[in-house]
């Protein structure tokens, strides 16, 4: 199998990633559940009443994530965690009863359950209830031996490339070979991202060099580099979204609250419809006008049968109907009576 028929299969549950294939939307709850499974329900009716796709969470154990001694990161301490990285993931993780719960819930409002496995055990565990791909985190992909892992459940993978090297991302994919499919997700790993960092031609050039889909993990402002990301071939958007960009989490600022990201999934369903096929035609809605605004020959005067046509006798005007400006009519004879002001076609010449 070539890497080109391996990125036209990849499908997580009843979707199917690819360039002919609606934009795979991603709703990321993350942790903006803030460790409150009630909040986690809120979020996936969020998600599901947005028009996504799927809504994924973040499953992890701190022990097995961090050190205790790990600072929080720039982002993390300014959106209020002064702690070190294992207490706030303490106040962030969710029950492992809340797993389940939250895969029926989705299944009841008809939308994709995804979570990100941050630890072997995690993923085994969302592997075992069903989950139809895993989410690797941008922080992963260097832990070669963990995708490697991941990649022997059998479980199409999605693999994040935030702060990475072209290098860093090929051995991630020679990693992941076993897996029955890997879409790749460049990624900018900052919150918010920057726009003139977002690079976002790095999507078409990942996806030529390594033959797989590839998607765009957007942690940009709103819904602009979306857009782009989507008329430049991305088959899988993945997005924050949060209950309220006010709460005191570590990515509330950087998300979408519901309307906003209603308009985010319109916008990009709207951008799919507009990139069409690529095949250049005359379109429905313009078969109205162009009769009325195409020019063809007419004549200006009347032109009795077998004058030799000339430059006077003719002019090129709208309507279409005659023939195409193109067309050599100088100097050819009128077959028959011309009359002025109508269209002169093929019949009329001699």
């Amino acid at each position: 199998m070539t890497t080109e028929s391996k990125a036209q299969h990849v499908t997580f549950g009843p979707h199917r990633i690819g360039a002919v294939e609606e934009v795979f939307i991603i709703a990321e709850a993350g942790v903006n559940h803030d460790g409150d499974v009630a909040v986690a329900h809120e979020l996936i009716d969020m998600a599901a009443d947005t028009g996504a796709n799927a809504v994924k969470f973040q499953t992890f154990k701190p022990e097995a994530l961090v050190t205790e001694a790990a600072d929080t990161t720039p982002y993390q301490k300014k959106a209020g965690f002064a702690e070190s990285q294992s207490e706030m993931l303490r106040r962030l993780t969710l029950p492992e009863s809340a797993w389940v719960e939250l895969r029926d819930h989705c299944s009841e409002r008809g939308i994709t359950f995804l979570s990100t496995p941050f630890d072997y055990d995690s993923a085994r565990m969302l592997a075992d209830i069903g989950v139809p791909g895993l989410k690797i985190g941008s922080g992963e992909l260097t832990n070669t031996p963990y995708l490697a892992a991941i990649a022997e459940f059998g479980i199409p993978m999605i693999v994040s490339t935030g702060m990475g090297t072209r290098e860093e991302v090929a051995a991630a994919l020679e990693a992941t070979a076993k897996a029955p499919a890997t879409v790749l997700l460049h990624c900018v790993s900052a919150y918010p991202a920057p726009l003139d960092e977002a690079n976002l031609l790095a999507i078409p050039s990942m996806r030529t060099e390594f033959g797989v889909e590839v998607g765009w993990s957007d942690h940009t402002p709103g819904s602009l580099t979306a857009i782009a990301a989507t008329a430049l071939g991305a088959t899988l958007l993945e997005k924050h979204i949060t209950t309220d960009k006010t709460r005191n989490g570590p990515d509330h600022s950087a998300s979408l609250e519901k309307a906003e990201f209603e308009d985010y999934v319109r916008s990009v369903r709207g951008v799919s419809r507009a990139l069409g096929d690529g095949h250049k035609r005359r379109m429905p809605s313009e078969e109205a006008n162009a009769g009325l605004v195409r020019r063809s020959f007419h004549a200006v005067r009347d032109i009795a049968a077998g004058t030799v046509i000339t430059a006077a006798d003719i002019a090129i005007l709208r309507p279409e109907g005659g023939l195409r400006p193109s067309a050599q009519v100088v100097g050819r004879p009128a077959g028959r009576d011309i009359k002025a002001g109508t269209p002169l076609v093929e019949q009329d010449l001699g």
